[in-house]
């Protein structure tokens, strides 16, 4: 694997370290993550990563430092409500937060309306000036176990309450809608029950013109396999904005185009295109244990912790600011959902280096989101 370029400014080559430190599925390769970050060197801007998961107070704490290496010094967190004080005091000014509604608390159709709108005011009395809407197609899944499958959907009546209730204190929408094809072609197969990306991207758009507020799609709109789809969608909302996270999802995905295509993509939409990746942190990863759910079985211990989150950001800057091209060192599963037969979950695709150009990068990586999502004073 041999790099094929980088930026004129970075003092080394990505992937000069390969091979140099133990594998596993956040490192495939062997790469010397910490080491590769120096070799990088800083972005040419400090970043703002505008979709977190930061929780845990050990967690967060070998996150930042993590993220600084590799030049991230700006968060914008999903931090859970009983853990904000706590996850401040380690970033300070450095961390804004996003507002999310209690998925798990046992009365989904409660937590997700009125009572997201309740839980809204109490984030945004402390700083919250972005609230989140999530409505994946598993959605449907909570929908069907109270007698409506679309009871969830972004354009429901059940979403009013706490849609209303945003809008009001002014914050800026986030959506999470739909999800990658491979999980269409696998997980959603059944039409009938989840719908189709289109359908769901539908029900966006009656969203967005029912709130005529800033909106934030995360996941470059959950549809990085169509651009062409993403030209019409944000040609017809002026208040929209992406978010790039998801780094397995966009490294998979993204690797698919020509650099022109790209590069024509972020010409077009610059300012509207933010950084993300869409980093979860728990304490769970520091130790191993009897572990509940797929965000915290990906880490055992603070090794596996500092590796998956330095991942994300070795992976990430290489793609925007190199060319370098070579295999992604991150396990990617869902090359085996979709081909079990030839993949293995240990597989992974490509990673295409793109080299944006300077002026780019600047507002991609902080210029484009800031205004919008990080009040100042």
């Amino acid at each position: 694997m041999t790099g094929t370029g980088f930026l004129p400014t970075t003092p080394g080559r990505p992937g000069s370290t390969v091979g140099t430190t133990t594998t596993g599925p956040h490192n495939r390769l062997g790469i010397d993550y910490l080491r590769e970050a120096a070799f990088l060197g800083p972005p040419p801007v400090p970043i703002l990563d505008a979709h977190l998961h930061v929780n845990g107070t050990g967690a967060a704490r070998l996150f930042r430092e993590v993220a600084h290496a590799f030049g991230v010094t700006r968060f914008l967190s999903m931090t859970k409500l009983e853990e904000i004080d706590a996850v401040q005091s380690i970033f300070g000014d450095e961390l804004r937060l996003i507002a999310t509604a209690e998925y798990k608390s046992g009365d989904a159709r409660h937590s997700l309306g009125r009572g997201y709108a309740d839980r809204l005011r109490q984030v945004h009395a402390r700083g919250a000036r972005v609230a989140k809407f999530w409505c994946a197609p598993r959605a449907r899944d909570m929908g069907a176990e109270l007698g409506d499958p679309a009871l969830f959907d972004l354009d429901a009546e059940s979403r009013r309450p706490a849609m209303d209730e945003a809008a009001s204190l002014g914050m800026v929408f986030m959506a999470h809608v739909a999800d990658p094809d491979t999980w269409f072609a696998g997980k959603y197969a059944d039409v009938a029950r989840y719908g189709t990306k289109r359908s769901h991207h539908e029900a966006l758009e009656r969203a967005i013109e029912r709130y005529p507020v800033p909106w934030i799609v995360a996941h470059m709109g959950g549809w990085p396999e169509d651009l062409d789809a993403l030209d019409g969608l944000l040609s017809r909302h002026p208040t929209l904005s992406l978010d790039t996270s998801a780094t397995k999802w966009m490294v998979r995905e993204l690797g698919r185009y020509t650099d022109t295509r790209i590069h024509q993509f972020f010409r077009r939409w610059n300012g509207r295109l933010f950084f993300g990746s869409d980093t979860v942190t728990t304490d769970d990863h520091l130790h191993a244990g009897n572990k509940v759910g797929e965000m915290a079985v990906k880490a055992a211990s603070e090794h596996d912790a500092r590796e998956l989150y330095a991942s994300r950001y070795w992976a990430l800057r290489v793609m925007w600011e190199t060319a370098w091209h070579g295999q992604s060192p991150i396990a990617d599963p869902d090359l085996a959902m979709v081909d079990p037969v030839n993949r293995s979950p240990m597989d992974a695709p490509g990673l295409v280096g793109r080299a944006l150009p300077r002026e780019l990068l600047l507002d991609f990586y902080a210029s484009a989101a800031a205004p919008l999502v990080w009040p100042v004073g």
